[in-house]
């Protein structure tokens, strides 16, 4: 039976796109027969406190030797030095949801330390696993051999029902994902606020705790632009609350700066939701052009002119639905994406038998 390690901070049941993909993969591979055993580090990586780093290394010390272990990118670059000392006994595997040179809300110091961690961490890795396509030109800055990293994006469910195409006055919009610096909710709300004369709705769901900084500026962005009867920022929701938002929105939305993938993308196409969101990580594949429509990054005028369409067009909205109806077949399982882990991690595993 194959044996592995997965490492990540932070419980495994937190409802964040990396979290989902960690459980949902060890899932899949336990399935297949695989002995997948879980360590938690504490949750203060990617700023680890002097306490998670010394648990860390207490943690990496009792995985016993030539043991496969894969480290989730949020914690690997925070503690290269624990990384190096391990790796001459264990074969560590990167675990890339988004890299931390990649990610915002960090300050120029931290940002560089961070980077200088990740490239020294990947170095000691013996096959960095990225989630997403747009991982691959930050790991390639990082010198690691293009060989040596291989693409394993994640899965989505197939809802047993999707509902009606609903043709109504009350448009209901869905936003999905931790409420974080990058997730663009104050240009949302911006450019909604622009759209007031049109009968819109929007609910949010995502953590309004792990970001507090960025939640509360949302929230006063909300007061500020006179929007509390029509925004609801409901926080963090999972299983048969999240199928019931997806299930009564009529347009999914997201202004996301960056995503290595678009997990929340793809479940809003495996739901049938029409999309309005940004040309970033796999979302423009995701959506094709006929579930959709994308806008670039940064730019508030397109997104709220391209909202301004999918409101006050129900047939448009109709044509886009069928769109992501038709899409949400051509998404790939988790029971694939599990398959598509093991296929990556075979190879170690022969590696190690040969030698």
């Amino acid at each position: 039976m194959p044996t592995i390690a997965l490492v990540a901070p932070g419980p495994l049941d937190a409802r964040t796109g990396g979290y989902i993909y960690n459980r949902r993969i060890t899932e899949g591979l336990r399935r297949q027969g695989w002995a997948v055993n879980t360590i938690q580090l504490d949750a203060s990586f990617p700023c680890p406190t002097i306490a998670a780093l010394q648990h860390a290394s207490h943690a990496f010390a009792e995985i016993p030797d030539d043991t496969i272990t894969l480290v989730d990118s949020l914690a690997l670059g925070a503690m290269p030095d624990v990384i190096a000392r391990e790796a001459p006994r264990l074969t560590f595997v990167a675990l890339v949801h988004q890299p931390l040179v990649a990610a915002t809300g960090f300050d120029s110091n931290t940002h560089a330390r961070l980077e200088d961690g990740e490239r020294r961490a990947l170095g000691a890795t013996a096959l960095v696993v990225v989630t997403g396509r747009a991982a691959l030109p930050f790991i390639a800055r990082y010198g690691v051999p293009r060989g040596q990293v291989v693409v394993v994006e994640p899965g989505t469910d197939r809802p047993h029902v999707v509902g009606p195409i609903r043709e109504s006055d009350s448009i209901e919009l869905l936003c999905v994902g931790t409420v974080n610096q990058g997730k663009g909710h104050e240009r949302l709300l911006e450019a909604l606020a622009s759209l007031r004369d049109l009968p819109w709705r929007l609910t949010c769901v995502g953590s309004l705790s792990r970001d507090p900084v960025t939640a509360q500026r949302v929230r006063e962005t909300v007061a500020r632009l006179r929007l509390e009867d029509r925004v609801s920022l409901v926080g963090e929701l999972d299983g048969e609350a999240l199928d019931a938002c997806y299930g009564q929105a009529d347009v999914f939305v997201l202004a996301t700066q960056q995503e290595t993938y678009g997990m929340a993308v793809a479940e809003a196409v495996a739901h049938g939701l029409p999309v309005v969101a940004t040309m970033t990580g796999a979302i423009p594949e995701l959506v094709g052009n006929d579930a959709g429509i994308l806008v670039p990054v940064g730019d508030p005028e397109a997104l709220a002119e391209s909202l301004a369409r999918v409101l006050s067009d129900a047939d448009l909205r109709v044509r886009l639905a069928e769109g992501a109806r038709l899409r949400r077949n051509q998404l790939p399982t988790w029971d694939e994406a599990g398959r598509r882990m093991a296929n990556a991690l075979n190879p170690l595993f022969r590696a190690k038998a040969d030698g």
